[in-house]
């Protein structure tokens, strides 16, 4: 069982932030891969982006997490925008959303990251609940915008954080959340995903969950070990499966494969149980009063398109946009497109004033 249990686990690690099994490449091809020339973004500070301040917030479970914040004060007219990641991702997924609204030089934003992500703190005890991260999402909406109108932007796991939130604070919706950006997520069709491994690990999840846990807990530091091992191989299916470009910048790849490394597999077993049973579709009534954009990526073979059809039948007023040739890290592998779309999606919100408006006054 505890065997069972470890092939699990690790290939769980393995699938993290949508990666699945079945690439088989040798190790020359990989180094050919990660050496190609005109890499436009061999150079770029991915992690490295400045931020005005940081802090950390316990959550009422007492999980610390890391958030940091930067841009101006809010004002009138100034919403503060909070970002929420994906699953074995941190809050560097939206590096180039990050850098173009910083940019700007007119916007307040908060990131951070999710529980057992990055640089927060891991749950004690028990298994990761969905409910629970929309906790830590209005802990730390209380912590770093107390007041005022605000933007919630989610990435996969973090759009259903996002609508986690919003089953438990529908009020909240309309009144201080003025708009709401999905990128690349899902209301609840986890367990209908057919791409291969990661499907059979949800399918089996639930009643193996138990089995995994205790068995992460006895060997995950060798299954991590073994992850690091097969670096060439994790990154050959992160490229495979988190992008939709044949060709995809190798910088990118690496820097997404880098966070997915990063998330411990114990992490990933306690998260199964939530994301294989998430289903809140009908939560996102609370969204149907304030301006909404969709975000996929046409070749998303994590969440594929149809389950943010799914989510358009629930908001037949929100805002699509389909981005060609891309996977689930829309926002980095197409972050021209991703940025345009969000930019102009935040300057047409209602009450809200842009650099260009003050000018004209």
């Amino acid at each position: 069982m505890l065997r069972v249990a470890g092939i699990i686990g690790a290939a769980a690690g393995v699938a993290a932030a949508g990666i699945a099994a079945g690439v088989a490449a040798e190790r020359a091809v990989v180094r050919r891969s990660k050496t190609a020339p005109g890499d436009r973004y061999a150079d770029e500070p991915f992690g490295e982006l400045p931020y005005d301040e940081s802090c950390q917030i316990e959550t009422a479970d007492g999980t610390e997490i890391h958030v940091e914040l930067l841009g101006p004060p809010p004002g009138p007219g100034r919403p503060t925008l909070v970002f929420v990641h994906g699953f074995c991702l941190d809050m560097g997924t939206f590096h180039f959303q990050r850098s173009a609204l910083t940019a700007r030089g007119e916007d307040r934003m908060v990131f951070y990251d999710q529980p057992g992500h990055g640089r927060s703190g891991r749950l004690e005890s028990g298994e990761y609940r969905l409910a629970a991260l929309g906790e830590t999402l209005r802990a730390v909406i209380d912590r770093t915008a107390p007041t005022g109108p605000m933007v919630l932007i989610g990435h996969s796991m973090g759009g259903m954080t996002i609508m986690a939130f919003a089953e438990r604070y529908p009020e909240l919706f309309g009144d201080r959340v003025i708009g709401t950006v999905l990128m690349a997520t899902s209301g609840g069709l986890v367990a209908e995903t057919k791409f291969g491994l990661p499907a059979i690990i949800a399918r089996a999840g639930a009643p193996l969950l138990p089995v995994v846990d205790n068995a992460t807990r006895l060997t995950g530091t060798v299954i991590d070990r073994a992850r690091r091992a097969s670096a060439n191989l994790a990154w050959l299916l992160t490229r495979r499966y988190g992008f939709g470009t044949p060709t995809p910048s190798p910088a990118l790849v690496s820097y997404v494969e880098r966070m997915n490394a990063r998330t411990s597999t114990e992490t990933v077993a306690r998260y199964l149980r939530t994301l294989y049973s998430h289903a809140r579709y009908p939560a996102l009534a609370a969204l149907r009063n304030t301006p909404t954009l969709v975000i996929v990526g046409e070749r998303d073979m994590i969440t594929p398109v149809t389950h943010s059809e799914e989510i358009l039948r629930w908001l037949p007023d929100a805002e699509y946009v389909k981005v060609p040739d891309s996977g689930h890290v829309v926002m980095l592998e197409h972050a021209d497109e991703v940025n345009e779309a969000l930019l102009d999606f935040l300057d047409r919100l209602p009450g809200r004033a842009t650099a260009e408006a003050d000018r004209d006054d």
